[in-house]
């Protein structure tokens, strides 16, 4: 029976408890949930043997780097990796080559994905200075958002005219998520770093370069325009925890305006520039041990609503580069369930608010119908995963990402993803890619 599969003896996670049963899928399908006889039991059997079963991730911020950078990723190499990772579904942003900036280049893209994603897929819509026409036409059924550049990153996008930004915020039909730097007081710092070191900045000053202030000034900017015109704001990649203050505690359905954490602000701090070197350069950057504290406790105290990736590869050889030559971004998309499950062994987190904030809280803030819940009569989009001491393998991970490189690779993870399932199909059993599901776009309730 196609797309049927039985898994048993999981320790089921899913809308704030654990609960040991079988989870029975047919055509796809969660058919049921609970303690199965032999008779009820479809297709392939999978013993979980008491591992945690979850909804497969769904990953809000992805750069998979198509069209345009070739050398760097693609659609179908980076959703292998994603899947590797534990994610079922992505929604990707606009700063390719040629950027996704009008319906027509949104088009090629979705007509890529359906033809080399290897998980459920979604596209934003950038804005620029002069597309104002172009956000207007969005379809908040199937463009899960406007994204915005407040500051400037990869792609050169930022929207500068303040009155455009304004009429962004107001027109929008549906939600606005925000790269929230201040491109003022970032170039202010970078003189000053320049005439002291020239062009070989030591990577260990990028986030006095890319400051808290910096990030400060432009999330407050970008609360301040949705609260003025009543715009569904999503501000990503909170690195400060002075920005938090911005943000109202309580449940994501609640919320107009939202934000997100990433996982390598998680995870990092400002100490790893002297191990990573410009392997760790992003934007916003990795800043104090303070501020992954503040993260972490906001994950908990629900004011940060979203865990993602924003999954960015380049080469070895761009990131070997002095400093201004080097870009920013990392590849994460293949670590974003380990790193989380490392911090849930490390007693940061608790399994519970990961499932929470990477596919419950996504689902509800995106309104992605039949995903991101393990629910009879959902999609089986699903993942098995553990905490398991480190082995000698973990030193020489198989990277997936075309870029082929992770700044995970020096640090063994003890979270393991053991098998994604989508729509009910084993696409990656811990070892390696099992087959090419057949995936779907994703459709928003907005």
């Amino acid at each position: 029976m196609k797309n049927s599969f039985s898994i048993l003896n999981a320790r089921i996670v899913n809308e704030g408890t654990i609960v040991t049963g079988d989870v029975i899928v047919e055509h796809g399908r969660i058919a049921s949930i609970g303690s199965s006889t032999p008779n009820q039991r479809k297709g392939s059997i999978l013993d979980a043997r008491g591992a945690w079963l979850i909804p497969g991730l769904i990953d809000d911020q992805v750069h998979f780097r198509e069209p345009g950078f070739p050398e760097k990723a693609c659609i179908r190499t980076e959703s292998m990796a994603a899947v590797a990772g534990g994610v079922t579904a992505y929604m990707e942003m606009p700063n390719t080559r040629p950027t996704t900036t009008d319906h027509a280049r949104w088009q090629e893209k979705m007509d890529i994905g359906a033809k080399d994603s290897y998980a459920h897929y979604g596209f934003y819509l950038g804005a620029t200075n002069d597309n104002l026409e172009e956000i207007r036409k969005a379809d908040p059924k199937r463009i899960p958002g406007i994204k915005v550049f407040m500051g400037s990153s990869t792609g050169n996008m930022r929207v500068s005219d303040p009155d455009i930004l304004e009429a962004v915020f107001k027109a929008s039909p549906t939600l606005v998520a925000t790269h929230c730097e201040d491109d003022d007081i970032i170039a202010r710092n970078m003189a000053v770093f320049e005439q002291r070191y020239g062009a070989d900045i030591p990577a260990e000053c990028h986030p006095d370069i890319r400051t808290r202030e910096a990030c400060l000034a432009s999330s407050s900017l970008a609360v301040e325009l949705a609260r003025r015109h009543n715009t569904r704001l999503h501000v990503l990649h909170i690195t400060t925890r002075d920005e938090l203050q911005l943000f109202d505690s309580g449940p994501v359905e609640a919320k107009s305006i939202t934000c997100e954490a990433c996982v390598h602000h998680l995870f990092f701090n400002d100490k790893d520039y002297a191990t990573l070197g410009h392997r760790l350069k992003c934007n916003p950057s990795v800043k104090r041990e303070s501020d992954r504290q503040a993260l972490l406790q906001a994950l908990r105290d629900d004011r940060i609503d979203v865990i993602a990736t924003d999954h960015a590869p380049h080469t070895v050889s761009e990131k070997s580069q002095p400093y201004k030559s080097a870009p920013s971004g990392l590849p994460l998309v293949q670590h974003s369930l380990p790193v989380l499950l490392d911090l849930v062994a490390q007693g940061a987190l608790d399994i519970q608010t990961v499932v929470s904030k990477t596919s419950h809280a996504v689902a509800k803030r995106f309104g992605i119908p039949h995903r991101g819940y393990i629910r009879e009569g959902y999609w089986a989009d699903l993942v098995l995963c553990a905490i398991e001491p480190p082995k000698q393998e973990d030193s020489n991970p198989i990277i997936l990402s075309k870029c082929g490189w992770s700044p995970f690779e020096r640090y063994p993870l003890r979270g393991k993803v053991l098998s994604t399932i989508i729509d009910g199909q084993l696409v990656w059993d811990g070892q390696r890619i099992c087959g090419k599901p057949d995936v779907q776009p994703l459709n928003f309730a907005q």
